[in-house]
Formats: structure tokens, C-alpha cells, sequence
């Protein structure tokens, strides 16, 4: 099957997103809650893809799910359903019938905190003789804070299956969530803590369009990929071959996310305590930063410093660029993606005079979610987008490359 919408050559994370939901918007395709953007969209037909679960032999036999609403509408007539102990359902609005659905089933309910601000799970406890009433208030988002209890680290917890929510995948299996991340952190957590296997398989349901032709290049370490794509039409099996996150990349984790999200200190601690490499981002680069300074170079990739020596910056359209003196005929352009939409000029201009990239020019197109760095050279250029690859900004992983003229 064609792909309902054509992706262009060069396009981001963020664009990507952007199209989806403008054609889920614009189609009349979404489903409550509208508007879609900045969300992992609900679409007409659900319903028919998750029906598509009833035949996936890893559900049959699956113990523990992290599932979608969609999806555990039929988990009870699952053959071995009654065999499940835990499920982890994530906290959104769309997944409410899911968690509802569990606590019917008698079974264990686990809820990502919301962004992960106090740990990793929730268990959901209702009341003794709760009624179908009080369990569908468990099953909002006032009712896992009003019924839930913490769950350690040390707790023994182990996943069978996970459904993920997506707002782009392809036929590979690559998947890109709504942006924030979370997705993929909690999955590397859940590595961390012995909750998932390598095999075991994740499964993503989507409506047809949201089946599109991603470049594996926008993919990371970090990201997780899937195993199954179902739709209202039809149940992919993607074969992906890319390793899943093997467990939290310390060397993306900022210092920002370190205070936003606490139990990564936890992680971090013990982590380091296995004899792991926790280094994080900040250190990560200014080790970079200084092998590039050490070592000869011998190559175009090899930079000793990507700041160029003699600049005098300017505030010229402060907004929108920064500027120097030093211009060159043979200026080489690098793009940067996925940038957040709520991001500011400011906040990038003072990454890249950490990371000691500051360009010739900068162009800024904050609401596409993306910019581009005007460099001297082209080797000055290459040693700025390997300083900057692995960079995360603002809650989301740059995809930094060369312009396409210069590829």
C-alpha cells in the first residue's frame, strides 16, 4: 500500500508530525481529543485496528502489556487474558478505557507517572467491593492520583508485550512519538530496572496515513522501534532488525533532565555503582571538546576548535541570527532539526557557544522546528555537526546533518 502522504527529501522529526496531524485534522480522520497537534492522535477506526490484536499469537500468550485504549477493548476475549497479572497502561486520556478494562479484569495496574516527575509506575489500588462506577473513576486521570500507590525500583516487575501510541511509523519500524520523549525513556528505564527483554516485541497501532516513509537517519540510539503495526486496514510485521535502546544513554541526559526527572538520579547512582558508564551530556561534550583540541588533525573530521578565532559576535536581528566578521565564499551550511516548537533563538545561540559551534550566520525557523548553521568551511562544519549530533535541546534530540546542497 502507497503511502498516504509523501514525505520530501530532507524533512525532520518535527515536519513530519506536523503534516500527520494537519492531514489527520484536515481529513477528518481524528477522533476526541481535537485538536490532535502535540498529541499522540486518536483516529476514526480504532477500534477496527485493535480488533487486529486478537490475532497476534504474542498477545494470546502475553502475561503483561503496556497497551492503548484501543487495544485492551478486546484484551478480555484474549485467549490466555486471564493468565495476565500486571499491565502497564500509560496516563493519557486516550488509554482511560484501557486502565478501566484492567481494573474489570481483576488484574494489576501500572501507570507511568506523569512525565515521570515522581518515578517510573503507579499501581492503581481501587477500594474494596468498588464498583464499576468507582473502578472507571480509578481509570481517569484525578483517579490515578486519588488511588494509586508508588512502585520501587526493586520492585519485580516484567512486561510481556508494550503498545506504544506513535504519530509516524514505517513499514521498517521506525516510530516517532510526539516529541517530548517520553516514550522512549521509560522503555530505557524500564531496561534499566530488568522489566523488558530484548525479544520483547512492541506493537503500535495507527491509522493508514500515519504509515509513512521515515529516513532511518532521523532514528538514535534512544529510539525505540516496533515489532508490529496495526491499522483499521491491515497488521504489518516489520522485521525491524535495529536494536532496540539498550538503557538510558547517559552521555543525551542533561542536566535538566536530571532535575526534571528524579528517579534518573536513582538510576544514575546505581548505575554507577555496577560500574557503568554514567557520564552525561555536559561532560560527554567537553570531553569531545577536548580530544578534538588534542588531536592532530589529520582529517576534515577532525576540528581542534569549531569557534572560529577572530569573531566579534553582533545583535544584529537578534532573533533571528548571529553574525561575525569572518565570511568566507566557501561557507558550508548545517541543518539542525527537531527542534520544539516552544524552543527560543536565545536558548539555541547559548547552546552552541557551550558546545563552542557558533556559526557565521543563523538562520532561525523556530516554527518549522528547525535552523541552519553557516560555517567558514566544510571541515569546520563536519567537526560541528559530530559536536552536536547526540545534543539534546530543550526536551527533544537534534538531527543535525549537512545541508543537502553540501551532501
Amino acid at each position: 500500500m502507497e503511502p498516504a502522504l509523501r514525505l520530501g527529501a530532507g524533512v525532520s522529526k518535527q515536519e513530519i508530525r506536523e503534516k500527520i496531524w494537519d492531514y489527520m485534522e484536515a481529513q477528518n480522520i481524528a477522533d476526541f481529543p481535537r485538536p490532535v497537534h502535540h498529541r499522540i492522535p486518536n483516529f476514526k477506526g480504532s477500534s477496527h485496528a485493535a480488533e487486529r490484536l486478537l490475532h497476534l499469537q504474542e498477545f494470546k500468550m502475553s502475561r503483561t502489556v503496556k497497551g492503548s485504549y484501543e487495544a485492551c477493548q478486546n484484551i478480555r476475549e484474549l485467549e490466555g487474558y486471564s493468565r495476565m497479572q500486571e499491565v502497564k497502561v500509560d496516563p493519557d486520556k486516550p488509554l482511560e478505557g484501557v486502565r478501566l478494562i484492567v481494573l474489570q479484569g481483576r488484574k494489576t495496574l501500572l501507570v507511568p507517572t506523569p512525565r515521570l516527575r515522581t518515578g517510573l509506575f503507579n499501581k492503581i489500588v481501587p477500594p474494596p467491593g468498588a464498583t464499576k462506577e468507582i473502578l472507571r473513576k480509578c481509570a481517569t486521570s484525578q483517579g490515578v492520583k486519588n488511588y494509586s500507590v508508588p512502585i520501587g525500583l526493586d520492585s519485580r516487575v516484567l512486561v510481556d508485550l508494550i503498545v506504544v501510541g506513535s504519530v509516524a511509523v514505517s513499514v521498517k519500524g521506525w516510530r516517532i512519538g510526539k516529541g517530548e520523549g517520553y516514550a522512549d525513556m521509560e522503555y530505557a528505564m524500564m531496561v534499566s530496572m530488568g522489566a523488558v527483554r530484548e525479544e520483547t516485541p512492541v506493537v503500535t497501532i495507527v491509522h493508514d496515513c500515519q504509515v509513512v516513509d521515515i529516513p532511518e537517519e532521523l532514528l538514535g540510539d534512544h529510539d525505540l522501534t516496533v515489532d508490529y503495526i496495526l491499522t483499521p486496514t491491515r497488521v504489518i510485521v516489520t522485521g525491524c532488525t535495529r536494536p532496540k535502546p539498550q538503557g538510558i544513554i547517559w552521555s543525551m541526559v542533561s542536566d535538566e533532565m536530571m532535575k526534571r526527572i528524579p528517579i534518573l538520579k536513582n538510576l544514575h547512582f546505581r548505575e554507577k555503582k555496577a560500574g557503568k558508564d554514567i557520564t552525561l551530556q555536559k561532560e560527554h561534550l567537553a570531553h569531545l571538546k577536548t580530544s578534538q583540541r588534542r588531536a592532530p588533525l589529520q582529517n576534515p573530521g577532525q576540528i581542534a576548535s569549531v569557534r572560529p578565532p577572530d569573531t566579534v559576535h553582533s545583535s544584529h536581528r537578534d532573533d533571528e541570527r548571529i553574525t561575525s566578521k569572518t565570511e568566507s565564499s566557501d561557507v558550508t551550511t548545517v541543518y539542525v532539526g527537531n527542534i520544539p516548537q516552544d524552543a527560543r533563538v536565545s536558548d539555541m545561540k547559548r547552546t552552541l557557544r557551550e558546545c563552542d559551534a557558533v556559526p557565521l550566520r543563523l538562520n532561525w525557523q523556530g516554527a518549522q522546528g528547525r535552523a541552519f548553521l553557516d560555517y567558514k568551511d566544510r571541515a569546520t562544519a563536519e567537526g560541528v555537526v559530530s559536536s552536536l549530533r547526540a545534543l539534546s535541546f530543550s526536551g527533544n534530540t537534534l538531527w543535525v546533518n549537512l545541508a543537502k546542497k553540501q551532501k
